[in-house]
């Protein structure tokens, strides 16, 4: 059964939403502080992993509502990939408190840049997953793209959970360099993807309503 997407889009906002309120949940002074200052200067990792994190967060919500603006219904497949991508976004809280509170200690760096590293990488990979399901034979995807905007969008999307693996992999080794390749992704997908805009104007252009799904 189909159905179109405007409830997941609406239920995965909603969702992004809260974690990303619950990231600042985790910083918090420290019981009967003496010098304030000194107190808030030392809770810098937490301000380092809650702002990498709500950017990536930021950045895949951004990118979630990209490719939902050329899907025109979703089947249960998808639906369950979506949620599951959803379920390792609701984990990053605390992932994010775990990296800060390694580096704040400075124990476990490499095993929390592991932990946080991962739990992104799989987040990717079911981001892609729900691209390339919903993109196979133009299955589930509107007129609003044609097959070769819907590749550069794969292609696109592709790299990130390697670059991830790599982040993560580096941690292991030299925790700080692996958390900058892992906030590095940052820049990278915040940039508008190159082809995708002209081939999508062409086609609202050529459909005169965008091709999107009416519920």
């Amino acid at each position: 059964m189909e159905r179109g997407p405007r409830r997941v889009t609406g239920f995965t906002d909603a969702v992004f939403a809260i974690i990303s309120t619950l990231l600042v949940l985790d910083i918090r002074l420290p019981a009967g502080t003496d010098h304030l200052g000194r107190s808030l200067l030392a809770l810098w990792p937490s301000y380092l992993a809650y702002a990498i994190t709500f950017l990536l967060i930021g950045q895949t919500w951004v990118n979630h509502h990209i490719i939902f603006d050329h899907i025109r219904s979703v089947d249960r497949i998808l639906l369950l990939l979506n949620t599951l991508m959803l379920m390792t976004g609701a984990f990053l809280p605390f992932t994010a408190s775990v990296l800060a509170q390694a580096f704040r200690t400075g124990h476990g760096e490499r095993a929390a840049t592991v932990f946080y590293g991962t739990t992104f990488m799989l987040g990717a990979i079911l981001f892609n997953l729900i691209w390339r399901y919903a993109q196979h034979g133009q299955r589930l995807l509107a007129k609003t793209i044609d097959p070769e905007g819907a590749s550069v969008i794969s292609r696109r999307l592709l790299p990130a959970p390697f670059w991830l693996a790599l982040g993560t992999g580096l941690g292991v080794v030299l925790p700080l360099l692996g958390v900058l390749v892992i906030t590095s992704l940052i820049p990278f997908y915040w940039l508008s993807i190159p082809g995708e805009n002209l081939r999508s104007r062409r086609h609202r252009g050529s459909t005169g309503d965008g091709g999107q799904a009416h519920e």
